[in-house]
């Protein structure tokens, strides 16, 4: 599923259903080490998305490595390598791609349900909350709740490894777009504009990026690829006659 909102460039390996109570017996000891205390569940989710992980950098030809988390929780890739993982209950997800070819990427998966009371005041700005709402009325097999829920945790995944720093859910603004004519009704594409300063890649500053989202199997999937070269900003001529400035814009990776 995931790969249909991806470009050419990414590599994803992905499953479904519950991960068989073994797997974490195929964790490094490096890996293992990190969820020791933690319950069955959570071992065995954290070895069976690092269990993808493995065979998509396996088809980029890298051997298995251990992919240990970092302090904020980004697996470390191999060198060369960008990626990104997600997991929830019953789906589990892992692109990469050479670092030539991308320069980040983000996935992140929901169950397509409603996100539960409270959080959306949390996650989301006033003006995206009108638009979920504008949404909901018109497409509610979609939980546009947690769509935007997910659409931020990717921009937060393709942010924090071009930047090393936090970003909170009020410091990007995202918006939905129709879904796109041979994508069906369940994709489509999203925009998020950045409220503070944007990474540098390739030497522009971004302005922010764009992705595609999917819904399907009963959950809802987004995704980010940011390409390694960035368009150089385009000059747009002011109507009120003041010289054009050189415009960013967003950057990212509809397939």
């Amino acid at each position: 599923m995931i790969e249909r909102i991806l470009p050419a460039e990414a590599v994803a390996e992905e499953s479904l259903g519950s991960p068989p109570p073994a797997a974490g017996d195929f964790l490094h000891p490096e890996e293992a080490a990190v969820v020791a205390r933690a319950v069955p569940k959570r071992k065995e989710e954290f070895a069976a998305v690092r269990a993808c992980a493995r065979a998509a950098l396996g088809r980029l030809g890298f051997p298995p490595v251990p992919l240990v988390p970092n302090r904020r929780g980004a697996p470390q890739w191999p060198s060369g390598v960008v990626g990104s993982m997600t997991h929830c209950d019953g789906y589990r997800a892992a692109v990469v791609a050479r670092s030539g070819a991308l320069a980040s990427v983000g996935i992140d998966a929901e169950p397509n349900g409603p996100l539960p009371d409270g959080v959306l005041d949390v996650v989301s700005l006033p003006g995206e909350r009108a638009r979920i709402r504008s949404l909901t009325a018109l497409r509610p097999g979609v939980h546009w709740d947690r769509l935007l829920f997910s659409a931020k945790e990717s921009v937060f995944k393709t942010w924090y490894p071009l930047t090393g720093q936090e970003l909170d859910f009020e410091e990007a603004e995202l918006d939905f777009e129709e879904a796109e004519p041979d994508a069906g009704p369940g994709a489509g594409t999203f925009s998020a504009r950045l409220l503070v300063p944007g990474p540098v890649v390739g030497g522009v500053r971004l302005g922010g990026f764009t992705g595609r989202w999917a819904v399907g199997s009963g959950f809802v999937l987004t995704a980010i690829a940011l390409p390694a070269a960035v368009p150089a900003p385009v000059t747009v001529p002011d109507p009120r006659g003041e010289p054009p400035a050189p415009v960013s814009g967003s950057a990212a990776s509809p397939a």
